[in-house]
């Protein structure tokens, strides 16, 4: 049996169909379409229901039936030729777009490369393969600035429907590049001995990835962060340099994982509400800073990442404790002191009480030494001294005493 040798139309047919991803059966649909728009074009046929068109995949050769009679004019092939290229070709556009976006509705919720073709307003057009992808403003980077031909990763969020038609929507912004990179940068994601169980980001700024082993032996947050943070620096510079990205333990005890999510803060206090599901978290003074983060983003992302309602307080260290303690025992012994003096304070007093009286002592003695012509007079003599100089003094208290009445 001879081989059965193939027409230019059929080669044709098969060459196009896999230049354009379409199956052939859809391109021959197409040119039968096209076809029986030419001959209403020309002949004015409105009952388009009640004609056929047949056409061999082989040679091309087209006929047009009507209740199974062949009613095709003499030379409709090449009256009908442009009109129905025409036809073919914008099915077959049509049909190729189709196609693409089919073929990417598949790749939804996946990252790609991708090339800037150029800015159509707010939004930036990206060469993503087969296909153009769109970058609205919102799913764009605030940390990024992007020029012509730059050559980026895309995550695919979405096909949205516009006036324009079917339109691919690409992110630098979403959460699910960040999981993608993972994926791609590190093995044990891909293989799922590690799962990214939740992801909390805000483009340009921060992300915090919780993550979780569900193979014995296997280190989530050292598997992510790899050998010197080689893994972890390979997605951040894919990311565009300066995103932190936080690797946090993913755990079921709240506590646990609320302490775990607002690092780099240590030395943290939870304490839960489970009925409203909030937590509310005592930080030391010098961590307080660093668990709210700038304009309030660590414990925003903490929030996200966790699904509890947190509310950061300070606490007073040890340090300041012993220290306003301290304070006040030294304030407390100083009032001590003015209100009832110490043993050494009374010491101190008696010994000048002490020592003034000895100073009193020793001015009578002399004075009285004075007075007393010599130790060697006869005891009568000495007594009748005293006795005068006692009688002095009695006199001198009456006279002060007479002085001060009225």
């Amino acid at each position: 049996m001879p081989a059965i040798v193939r027409s230019e139309f059929a080669l044709a047919l098969n060459q196009v169909a896999t230049e354009r991803g379409i199956d052939p059966s859809v391109v021959l649909e197409t040119i039968k379409a096209a076809i029986l728009a030419a001959y209403r074009k020309d002949y004015g046929i409105a009952e388009l229901e009640l004609l056929v068109v047949e056409l061999n995949p082989d040679s091309g050769e087209a006929k047009i039936l009507k209740d199974g009679k062949d009613i095709t004019p003499p030379g409709f092939g090449r009256i009908a030729a442009q009109t129905a290229k025409q036809v073919i070709l914008q099915r077959i556009r049509e049909a190729e777009k189709q196609a693409v976006l089919a073929d990417y509705q598949t790749k939804v919720g996946t990252i790609i490369p991708g090339m800037i073709l150029r800015f159509d307003g707010p939004n930036i057009v990206v060469d993503i393969g087969r296909a153009q992808g769109v970058m609205p403003t919102q799913e764009q980077s605030h940390s990024e600035h992007y020029h012509l031909n730059q050559r980026l990763t895309f995550y695919i969020e979405g096909i949205r429907e516009t006036m324009r038609g079917n339109e691919i929507i690409v992110s630098r912004a979403h959460k699910g590049l960040v999981e993608g990179l993972f994926k791609r940068e590190v093995p044990e994601v891909a293989q799922g001995s590690v799962e990214l169980r939740v992801v909390a980001r805000e483009a340009g700024g921060r992300t915090k990835v919780a993550v979780y082993s569900t193979q014995s032996g296997v280190d989530p947050v050292g598997s992510c962060v790899g050998q010197k943070g080689v893994r972890v620096q390979a997605v951040i510079s894919e990311l565009g340099g300066s995103e932190k990205v936080d690797i946090i333990q993913w755990s079921d005890d709240a506590k646990q994982f609320i302490t775990a999510a607002l690092a780099p803060a240590k030395d943290l206090e939870v304490v839960l509400n489970e009925k409203k599901k909030s937590a509310e978290v005592l930080v030391p003074e010098d961590q307080l800073s660093l668990a709210i983060g700038r304009d309030g983003q660590n414990v925003r992302l903490a929030a996200k990442l966790t699904g509890w309602k947190i509310d950061i307080r300070g606490k007073m260290s040890n340090a300041s404790n012993a220290s306003n303690a301290s304070d006040t025992s030294k304030t407390s012994q100083e009032q001590n002191k003015q209100v009832e003096p110490s043993q050494n304070d009374v010491k101190e007093v008696e010994k000048e009480i002490i020592v003034s009286e000895k100073g009193t002592s020793e001015k009578k003695e002399e004075k009285s030494a004075a007075e007393t012509p010599s130790t060697d007079m006869p005891a009568p003599s000495r007594l009748a001294t005293s006795q005068t100089s006692d009688t002095t003094k009695s006199d001198k208290v009456n006279e002060a005493k007479d002085s001060s009445k009225p």
